[in-house]
């Protein structure tokens, strides 16, 4: 059985700015002729198909044309709801279009039933499980100990109705323990939304959602197909592509990329003012692609972004990299700080503040706090 593993359009995403949609748009007219020209058994995407819980309605009526043109071609569409996106505007209708074979994940509601797909090795068991938080799992089983999101994870899988015997693929979208990040994803704070990858084992394939960088954590089974696009400057080095996942009999995977081309695509130029307008430079480069320039002058150059913007027309971001900035760096800040958690952060915080450490009744209070706060922040 073949799937096609999608993740994080973030359709309506606006970068310094800049709106997305054109490029978006064309990647995804590219996605769906590879998806017609692979004909895979199903098309998953793991979570974050807009950029915010309420998109705009361009980024709605693109989704629309996406989803209609890969059901015209008779392919099986998997969605899931992630961080980014309402889990209830995403379930909306979802009774009526999986008739046309786009399942969308119901919101969570503490059970995850399989859609069965089958090809000449048997059954395959798909679990749609949409971004969750501790909080979205203990309400409906108040007697489970759930204090973390590995405890939320373990609980919610192990209320499916897994069945040894048969190809079992979970599409779901989190952070799981080691994966690489970079700065365009939400970060929580001291790592608390960590998910340890042993609750997958279960799983032939998991399809994951959130991170942008594609990547396996732990076992090329488990595996972030990361965006179809770069969405910041930190994802300059990527290499955006479309995973293609191979189901032969139970136990054999095989995993393949296939490569996506951007409308635009994102440079990082650094140099001084008079390197970067050099003739011989400039020409080299791709005139059409997104731009972020590293001025190196210790003198700022006069309206230098409207000067660089006639040679370099997509001109997204302008900075300087020299002694007065690098002087206004706090490095004192440079520590991991999703390495630590919420409570340390504070607790160093209103020792700063009060020159004294927190008493233990005021530690066990902030650490009730923040777990509340946490589980129901969106």
């Amino acid at each position: 059985m073949k799937l096609m593993h999608l993740s994080d359009l973030h359709l309506g995403k606006r970068l310094n700015e800049f709106s997305l949609l054109e490029d978006q748009a064309y990647i995804l007219h590219q996605i769906l002729q590879i998806a017609i020209q692979e004909r895979p058994d199903a098309v998953i995407i793991a979570g974050d198909l807009y950029d915010k819980p309420v998109p705009p309605a361009e980024a709605v009526a693109l989704l629309d044309d996406f989803l209609a043109r890969l059901a015209k071609e008779q392919l099986n569409v998997f969605i899931i709801s992630g961080n980014h996106d309402s889990p209830e505007r995403i379930a909306f209708g979802s009774r009526l279009v999986a008739s046309s074979g786009v399942y969308l994940a119901p919101v969570y509601n503490g059970t995850v039933a399989p859609i069965t797909l089958r090809d000449a090795h048997g059954d395959v068991d798909i679990y749609l499980l949409p971004f969750i938080k501790p909080g979205h799992v203990r309400r409906f089983y108040p007697d489970e100990e759930i204090t973390s999101y590995t405890d939320a994870l373990r609980c919610a899988i192990a209320h499916m109705p897994i069945r040894n015997d048969h190809r079992n693929v979970l599409v779901t979208h989190q952070f799981v323990t080691g994966a690489s990040r970079c700065e365009s994803e939400e970060i929580a704070v001291g790592g608390s939304d960590n998910v340890d990858a042993a609750v997958f084992d279960a799983f032939d394939y998991v399809a994951l959602g959130h991170i942008h960088g594609p990547q396996n954590v732990a076992s090329p089974r488990i595996r972030y197909c990361g965006t179809p696009l770069k969405y910041s400057f930190s994802e300059v080095n990527h290499h955006k592509s479309v995973t293609m996942v191979e189901l032969g009999e139970k136990g054999d995977v095989t995993i393949s990329c296939i490569p996506l081309s951007p409308l635009r695509d994102l440079l990082e130029l650094r140099g001084t003012y008079q390197q970067l307008t050099q003739r011989d430079y400039y020409t080299t480069l791709d005139q059409n692609a997104y731009v972020h320039v590293i001025l190196i002058d210790e003198d700022d150059i006069p309206d230098a972004a409207a000067k660089l913007r006639v040679i370099y027309p997509n001109l997204m971001k302008l900075t300087y990299d020299n002694q007065r900035t690098r002087s206004h760096a706090d490095f004192s800040q440079s520590v991991q700080v999703e390495q630590r958690t919420p409570l340390s952060l504070f607790s160093d915080f209103y020792q700063q503040q009060n020159g004294q450490p927190l008493s233990e009744e005021q530690a066990a209070y902030m650490a009730q706090l923040i777990n509340r706060i946490w589980e129901v922040t969106p």
